[in-house]
């Protein structure tokens, strides 16, 4: 008798690669694989990586940038009961040196070229046995082993990790059980209905519909394109990247071409340039119906700019970080500026006591999540204990560091991380708001909104800016501009026009930078 499936990753995209094997699963380029050649492929690669020694509980590092052999290797990983780990690829040698050593890894699979980067780290992290670079050897590695799934029974509990560097600090790793993510991270393999109750019932679901096609525009380094692919994968559709690095004009043409449904982006620093691609090349995008974003700030403005050339279009705001998975989209036809998020019961705004703040009150608090939440951060106790918290109830909480109130309608406003708060005479300013607001503006093209020493106030709000093409602002007109939607306070009281905004590859805003860009400017 086969043993009874689980909810680990491995599992569940062999139910659907057994249920729909002839489905395009993958498109990466000219490359397209099937269902039941992606599972080949990863089975190929699965007995490679044991033969290395690879076994249950293992962590392999993925040093890759967009490409089959980053879905393959998760996978292969997963088969293994292995845990792949996400490596940042601009990281030189000394991230390296401390991720390799933080995350225990075991090998890296690696783009060729990184091979140097890695040889140059490997005296001082002993456990790393091996190393396989993507093209021919990585192919010759698959060539030799068996496509055979012959693999001994997996578990839900088997672990998922994300490392996330956020804006301060080194990385961590973020710990889930792979059940719990499913759920929480992938909601259930059905992010417009009902969640799969057990894992066969995948197989239901994804006969029952015509596949989609999805494509992730983040890189895969990032939790939010991972989680884009894999629920793709689990729901049968038709996962879709392009190679390499982040490239509108790529991005848009591989729509037109592969006439995507889907895509995911992360805010408007992927959604400003794919608008502006939009605008100067014409291209038949009459496929794409859903475009959605999470991770940053997806302004109203840039949202219109999309709408103006793709009037047909659904844009899915959400929101969900690598400690909680998703929590939220913004209500549908909610034209506010702010970032404001409508939340099942799993989410709330806790004050200091972790008990709920009151709805309509106007209380910032923490915002926190329940039910599906990780276990933890790799090899951080301390870190973990302030993070994922245990209520009066007994109820186990993330606190992903997050600042929000709730309105009497149960939306929640989320006002950005705490360690980003800008402290101002005793008044909190939270960036993500005024970056909001300055968006809006028609010469600003992107923005960070950090504080500066101020000796009156302590702190003061200060802008770094990109200025749209052509465009020249100054303090005084994104002043007159923010004072129509924020209290005086927020108002920011100097201005650093910058040729761009630095942002991580998933792009994510770099505050230290902005910080130590604004005070040199400003001194």
């Amino acid at each position: 008798m086969a043993p009874m499936s689980s909810f680990s990753w491995a599992d569940l995209f062999e139910i659907v690669a057994d249920a729909v094997g002839e489905r395009e699963a993958l498109v990466v380029g000219d490359r397209h694989l099937s269902y039941a050649e992606l599972d080949a492929r990863a089975n190929r690669l699965a007995h490679h990586l044991a033969s290395l020694g690879v076994g249950a509980g293992d962590q392999l590092g993925l040093y890759l940038q967009n490409g089959v052999e980053y879905v393959e290797s998760m996978l292969a990983a997963f088969k293994l009961r292995a845990v792949p780990v996400n490596v940042n690829y601009r990281y030189v040698e000394d991230e390296l040196r401390y991720l390799f050593d933080d995350a225990d890894l075991v090998g890296v699979v690696c783009e060729a070229q990184y091979v140097d980067r890695v040889d140059a780290v490997r005296a001082d992290t002993p456990r790393l046995a091996w190393v396989l670079a993507a093209g021919d050897d990585y192919e010759a590695a698959l060539a030799a082993q068996s496509p055979a799934r012959d693999f001994g029974p997996r578990s839900g509990d088997d672990l998922y990790v994300i490392y996330t560097g956020g804006t301060t600090g080194m990385p961590k790793g973020v710990m889930w059980r792979q059940e719990d993510a499913f759920f929480a991270c992938l909601r259930g393999g059905n992010p417009i209905g009902e969640p799969a109750r057990t894992p066969e019932q995948l197989a239901v679901m994804v006969t029952s519909r015509p596949g989609l096609k999805q494509m992730a525009c983040a890189p895969l380094m990032h939790g939010a394109a991972q989680w884009t692919v894999f629920m793709a994968l689990f729901g049968g559709d038709t996962a879709v990247l392009v190679p390499g690095g982040f490239d509108p004009d790529a991005v848009l043409d591989t729509v037109a071409a592969e006439k995507v449904n889907v895509i995911t982006i992360v805010g408007d620093a992927m959604a400003r340039p794919l608008a502006e691609s939009m605008a100067r090349t014409p291209r038949d995008l009459s496929s794409l119906y859903i475009i959605g974003s999470g991770g940053a700030i997806f302004s109203a403005a840039v949202q219109e700019q999309i709408k103006a050339q793709l009037p047909h279009i659904t844009i899915l705001d959400s929101f969900g970080v690598s400690e909680t998975g998703y929590q939220g989209s913004k209500p549908p036809g909610d034209d506010d500026a702010a970032p404001r998020f409508a939340v099942d019961d799993t989410t709330a705004v806790l004050d200091s006591d972790l008990r709920p703040v009151e709805p309509g009150s106007d209380t910032v608090g923490m915002l926190a999540r329940t039910g599906h939440v990780p276990l933890g951060y790799h090899k951080d106790p301390d870190k973990t204990a302030k993070t994922f918290v245990t209520d009066e109830t007994g109820r186990r909480w993330a606190l992903p560091g997050d600042m929000a109130t709730v309105g009497a309608d149960g939306v929640i406003t989320l006002l950005g991380r705490g360690s980003q708060c800008i402290n101002t005479g005793g008044e909190k300013v939270y960036p993500e708001e005024v970056e909001s607001v300055l968006k809006g503006h028609p010469d600003v093209f992107d923005a960070v909104v950090v504080g500066v020493p101020d000796d009156r106030f302590g702190q003061r709000v200060a802008a770094v800016v990109a200025p749209a093409g052509g465009r020249h602002p100054t303090l005084d007109d994104v002043a007159t501009h923010c004072r129509g939607a924020l209290a005086g306070y927020k108002v920011p009281r100097d201005l650093v026009v910058v040729d761009e905004v630095q942002r991580s590859p998933s792009g994510k805003p770099d505050y230290r930078w902005a910080r130590e860009t604004a005070e040199g400017a400003i001194s």
